[in-house]
């Protein structure tokens, strides 16, 4: 029989050999659980050592609704492209550099979005999304807060070429 302190996934040897190098409490011990999803996957390990048998299993829907919950939090409880607020049974999460595309499915990489946007993003690079719609890349600057750099880069250039766009069928 397997006793829970092996069950806990701070006991996982990576954690345990942070922990020795320098990490003095539980607290520095929970900091140190790493990995592309590192706050979502911190949440529920929250959870797991919380639970009364403090199992530490997830389902692939407890990630999900983990990751939809931090992306939200993250975006202000807003759609990251049309700024319209969002609950969490309302939002979806859109791939910002979509997966087709070569996209990780990973918080850096996702942003809270309504279902009308996400289904107008579809496959599109975010530079071909805010060229088409300039207005949602002004509320993608805004409100993706935790998005990577490139990507942001990558809109507040898509947002000027489409101003100069305007710019030049006004003046013609």
């Amino acid at each position: 029989m397997m006793r829970a302190s092996n069950r806990n996934p701070l006991n996982r040897p990576d954690v345990r050999l942070t922990a020795s190098a320098g990490a003095s409490s539980f607290v520095d011990r929970r900091k140190a659980v790493q990995g592309p999803r590192r706050s979502a996957r911190r949440s529920l390990t929250n959870r797991a050592a919380r639970s009364p048998r403090g199992h530490g299993h997830f389902s692939p829907l407890d990630l999900k609704h983990a990751l939809r919950r931090e992306a939200l939090r993250d975006c202000g409880h807003r759609c990251a492209y049309c700024a319209t607020p969002l609950r969490l049974e309302t939002a979806t999460l859109d791939h910002v550099m979509p997966r087709s595309l070569g996209g990780a499915n990973e918080s850096g990489n996702l942003v809270a979005a309504c279902a009308l946007c996400n289904r107008l993003k579809g496959d599109q690079l975010p530079f071909e999304f805010f060229t088409r719609h300039p207005w949602a890349g002004e509320n993608f600057v805004r409100q993706a807060r935790t998005v990577h750099r490139a990507l942001k880069r990558g809109a507040r250039r898509a947002i000027s070429l489409a101003f100069a766009r305007t710019q030049d069928a006004f003046a013609a």
